[in-house]
């Protein structure tokens, strides 16, 4: 069975690394899986997101509308716009933790989550909002929002992976220094 699963956020969230642990977990269980970032602005703050598709049968990278089983949005106006994507029934897991997109700095424009976050709560029937002030202050750090947001991912049962998989490959993968915390952002269940 494929699951096709889009990361979205902007950039400096640590999309692109949470979708190649993503991709490392389907290879270390022989799983087939191809994957496809678009990073434009990414290190100015620009729009990021990544598609990964896993299973068997896969003939391109790239996700189909209404097809996505899994949405995990590292900001809530950048998961909205990837909400044509979701099918009928899917998930998504988005942090409350608004940015201001690059645009609306430059026209010197208000951004406010609140009406994104309204918007999912009315259009999405699976939906998990995470609290990631809260939980990167608990942990320490900001830098551990990728390693929350696929704990929570992977706790809605859409995925066929369990903790202990991404564990593996994120220890593979990152620093030693920064192991203990990533473990703690992704067993986060308060």
């Amino acid at each position: 069975m494929i699951k096709n699963i889009v990361l979205c956020g902007v950039g400096g969230q640590g999309t692109v690394l949470a979708s190649k642990l993503l991709a490392a977990a389907a290879m270390e269980q022989n799983i087939p899986v191809m994957s496809a970032e678009t990073i434009g602005m990414a290190q100015r703050g620009g729009s990021v997101f990544s598609h990964v598709r896993i299973g068997e049968g896969l003939y391109s990278p790239m996700i189909a509308a209404g097809t996505a089983d899994l949405i995990i949005g590292f900001e809530p106006g950048e998961t909205v716009r990837m909400l044509p994507y979701l099918k009928e029934g899917g998930h998504v897991v988005v942090s409350t933790r608004a940015i201001k997109p690059v645009t609306a700095t430059l026209s010197e424009s208000n951004y406010d989550s609140e009406p994104m976050l309204e918007y999912l709560k009315q259009n999405v029937p699976n939906l998990t909002l995470i609290d990631a002030d809260k939980a990167c202050a608990e942990i320490g750090s900001s830098k551990v929002l990728n390693m929350l947001l696929l704990g929570t991912a992977l706790r809605t049962g859409v995925l066929d992976f369990n903790l202990e998989d991404i564990e593996h490959v994120m220890l593979r993968t990152l620093p030693e220094k920064f192991h203990a915390m990533n473990l703690q952002a992704l067993n986060y269940t308060k």
